[in-house]
């Protein structure tokens, strides 16, 4: 192999197709429940990666990251070499760009991985395979920390279906369903976005598919909920859901209009 090929970044150029806002579901939850690791790590670095043709979502990721962790630095990352171009004018204090894929080229072992609407365009087979890769890029976990946290999932084109897997040094640990709640006619709507690892899986046998189809029982069910407003219905039923599945947050994020579900609870049938 020669040093030009051993150079070339990792992984296939997708679509690019990005929009401003379009991930603040995921970013939110982010600051909200990895922030305290942000904030107490000494340089603490965030990696967008697979942006995508506007550097939008690596500018707002910096913003609402430092609302939470003020010292922490963003990374861009994308495999398109123009893509980096482009995006070089948006660099300040804090925010960088660079080419590359899923070998990640930053110093160290970042904190945070977020990857957007990146594995859509993959095969179901290949995403273990980048899971474990990205996740081996880590900070890893010691000292009180559970290490760094890659985030991977897809959402529509405005931000308001978003289906995301958390995944820490050891690997997948929780899927996240997010959603604008007055857009919603039943949570089953979510399975549209499910992220690659999951979505060819919606069908009968396998977890997936039993948690929508109770998802979307218990929904009915909190029907008369509706009268106080969509967000009182979707408390109702995440409350009632979570008699038998292992979901993992609060009423806090439930009223943001997530539920956030143990991976093991969902992982697909082998």
């Amino acid at each position: 192999m020669t040093a030009r090929a051993a150079s070339r970044p990792v992984g296939t150029v997708t679509r690019g197709t990005t929009n401003p806002n379009r991930l603040r579901r995921m970013d939110r939850w982010i600051a909200a429940t990895h922030g305290a690791e942000l904030r107490r790590a000494s340089d603490a670095v965030a990696v967008d990666l697979g942006y995508g043709a506007a550097p939008w979502t690596a500018v707002e990721l910096l913003a609402r990251l430092r609302a939470a962790a003020p010292r922490v630095r963003v990374v861009g990352i994308e495999i398109e070499p123009d893509r980096v171009a482009a995006a070089r004018p948006y660099e300040r204090e804090g925010l960088t760009f660079r080419h590359g894929g899923f070998e990640m080229p930053v110093p160290g072992r970042p904190l945070l991985v977020r990857a957007a609407n990146v594995l859509r365009q993959y095969d179901e087979a290949e995403v273990a395979t980048v899971w474990e890769r990205l996740c081996a890029r880590l900070a890893p976990a010691g000292g009180g920390s559970r290490g760094g946290l890659l985030v991977e999932g897809t959402c529509d084109e405005i931000g308001r279906r978003h289906v995301w897997v958390a995944l820490g040094p050891e690997g997948p640990r929780t899927v996240t369903f997010a959603t604008r709640l007055g857009s919603l006619d039943r949570p089953s709507d979510l399975a549209e976005r499910l992220p690659k690892a999951l979505i060819h899986r919606n069908v009968p046998g396998e977890p997936v598919h039993a948690f929508l189809r109770d998802f979307d029982r218990a929904w009915a069910a909190a029907a008369p909920y509706a009268s106080y407003g969509a967000r009182q219905r979707w408390i109702r039923a995440v409350r009632d859901l979570a008699a038998d599945w292992p979901v993992t947050d609060s009423p806090a994020r439930w009223r943001q209009g997530e539920v956030t579900v143990a991976w093991g609870a969902l992982e697909p049938v082998r």
